[in-house]
């Protein structure tokens, strides 16, 4: 088992390990060889877990905010240093070519630990003047937040939920995709290495019933999710009852509109990035590609040429640009979108069926042109390589079709004329958007849906938000003025 790890959970600063835990076998998505095993969590390891991280969260909260900082800092370097091999394991967890694993996952994550570290000194309160008396306010921690985490970016989410939960004060008990619980367990021994005290990060491993003993724990001040909607509302609802803070970055059916003035090159690019990256496995994926009717055919001509050149192969090979979906139940959803696509008429352009690469779960980068708003593939979340390249005339029809959906995640505009770029971006219903680019997601920047694709935000300063809370204080500075 090339990816073993020494054992199944991360709790209070060690290794844990209770094999009467159901087994889940950790494959690996190139060749469906199984790399490792790890349990789900018992309730003994989950009660360890959150009795550990309620023990530790008031000494680190009491703590100065810049001494937190250096040790996120320091987990930082870590990260950075060790990235070759994280990354490794990142493709062998994922089969996300390590193209990919070496620039945007780890590093991601590094650079979310990095950029909490700097702002988490600078959060200050504010004073209120009210004549004699005045209020000031307090940011305080929440206590101790849950973490859930989705299996297409598996290290990056474990790390955009642990910085600004740590930064502020929290403790953090992360369950991540019992796909993908590989990740986390690395990031919960670098934070150790770093000097984070014991019981801080705690990781557990498990299925839906482990995720639903955490979020309904009466010691758990907050949630914070990233996967699918229906997954999202089950937790939503579970986290209401208690009346927890809930952060929730969930699924999208992204569009991207390609005017008639844009770089077609451009256009052509990004459609690529945010379809075929991870295999299509992006949340934020624009996989409704609305494409004006001037440069339609010229669009799909260049786009069929590009992908004709997508070298997929071997992930642990740096010159693959594509690798296979992650598990075989998910190969087998996504094959069943392309047959209803082909089956409801839409015209496959090029791709369409499985790659004859060894056992893996490799799909075909696939563009179907003339997709109509009604046909499945224009109203589902597909989640693999597979694009839906619809037509427009005008920039209304465009917005209202574009917004014609139950997610908001993202949304994209490429044109040459910058008035209509602002101008339409600003009608489409959507949290994070693009302008002549996409899938662009600083940790510098807010990232997070609208409608049924989530509420909150992760990353920058707006993440603050939902870790901490304010306390106002009422100085009184004379005598109480009472009519009694």
């Amino acid at each position: 088992m090339r990816a073993q790890p020494q054992a199944s959970h991360f709790v209070n600063g060690a290794y844990v390990e209770d094999r009467d835990g159901a087994p889940i076998e950790v494959v690996y998505p190139a060749t469906g060889e199984v790399i490792a095993v790890v349990h789900e969590a018992t309730p003994a390891v989950i009660e360890a877990a959150l009795a550990g991280a309620a023990a530790a969260q008031a000494a680190w909260g009491a703590m100065r905010p810049v001494e937190r900082a250096r040790i996120l800092r320091r987990a930082a370097d870590i990260i950075r240093d060790r990235n070759p091999d994280l990354a490794r394991l990142e493709t062998l967890d994922t089969g996300k070519p390590l193209q990919e694993t070496l620039v945007a996952d780890w590093p991601s994550g590094a650079d979310s630990l990095e950029w909490f570290a700097g702002l988490a000194p600078a959060v200050t309160g504010e004073t209120i003047p009210l004549g004699r008396d005045f209020v000031y306010t307090l940011r305080e921690p929440l206590g101790v937040c849950v973490g859930i985490g989705a299996w297409n970016y598996p290290s990056q989410i474990a790390c955009w939920k642990a910085a600004p939960a740590l930064a502020m004060g929290n403790a953090m008990v992360f369950k991540p995709s019992e796909v993908t619980p590989l990740g986390a367990l690395k990031l919960a021994e670098i934070f150790i290495e770093a000097g984070l005290p014991a019981g801080l990060f705690n990781v557990v491993q498990g299925r839906g019933s482990v995720g639903a003993a955490l979020v309904t724990d009466a010691r758990v001040a907050k949630v914070s999710l990233t996967g699918s909607v229906p997954t999202g509302q089950k937790v939503y609802a579970l986290a209401a009852a208690g009346v927890r803070h809930v952060t929730m970055e969930l699924g999208g059916k992204s569009p991207l509109v390609v005017f008639d003035d844009a770089s077609v090159e451009d256009a052509v690019g990004a459609a690529m990035l945010g379809n075929f990256y991870s295999a299509g496995q992006v949340c934020s994926n624009g996989t409704r590609v609305f494409v004006q009717k001037g440069i339609k055919e010229r669009f799909l001509a260049r786009l069929a040429e590009r992908t004709a050149k997508i070298i997929l192969g071997d992930p642990l090979v740096e010159s693959t640009q594509m690798g296979p979906l992650v598990s075989a139940t998910q190969l087998d959803k996504v094959m069943g979108y392309i047959a209803k696509a082909k089956a409801e008429g839409a015209r496959l352009v090029c791709g369409g069926a499985r790659a004859a690469l060894n056992t893996g779960y490799y799909v075909q980068p696939t563009v179907f042109a003339d997709v109509t708003d009604d046909m499945t593939l224009a109203r589902e979340e597909v989640f693999g390589p597979v694009m839906a390249v619809l037509d427009f005339d005008s920039e209304a029809e465009v917005i209202a079709r574009a917004n014609d959906t139950e997610f908001g995640l993202a949304a994209g505009v490429f044109t040459a004329d910058l008035a209509r770029a602002h101008r339409v971006v600003g009608q489409l219903q959507a949290g994070t958007t693009w302008i002549n680019a996409y899938n662009l997601t600083p940790v510098e920047s807010p990232f997070g849906g609208s409608k049924r694709s989530g509420v909150g935000r992760e990353n920058g300063h707006a993440a603050i938000e939902h870790y901490s809370q304010v306390k106002s204080v009422y100085v009184g500075m004379g005598p109480v003025d009472a009519p009694y």
